[in-house]
């Protein structure tokens, strides 16, 4: 699963970056979430669609997020919501992951 420019540090944490950013803002489309992970990183993450779209399956199916259709230029897009389970596990994730960050810049600042 190719995920970064050059390696595969974020590969762990993509359903974390997923839910939060369905978190912040509110709906998105499949394309939408791949462009904007890549332009709060400034082109460092590069999610795929092989990477993106089994793990929406994995979300919707688990009751993470839930999907409806609209009509976006006279074609069907699919758009992406967290459903209240989904914002749950998006705040505890969240708590989890800046937890993490920080025990990490503690290790490689010391």
């Amino acid at each position: 699963m190719h995920v970064l420019k050059n390696n595969s540090l974020y590969k762990g944490t993509l359903q974390n970056i997923i839910l939060k950013l369905l978190a912040k803002e509110v709906k998105m489309y499949g394309y939408q979430i791949t462009q904007r992970a890549k332009e709060l990183t400034k082109g460092e993450l590069e999610m795929t669609e092989g990477a993106l779209y089994p793990l929406l399956h994995k979300l919707e199916a688990e009751g993470m997020i839930s999907s409806e259709i609209q009509k976006a230029n006279g074609r069907d897009r699919k758009y992406y919501l967290l459903t209240d389970k989904g914002k749950r596990q998006q705040i505890q994730q969240e708590e989890d992951m800046k937890s993490y960050l920080f025990n990490l810049n503690t290790i490689f600042n010391s």
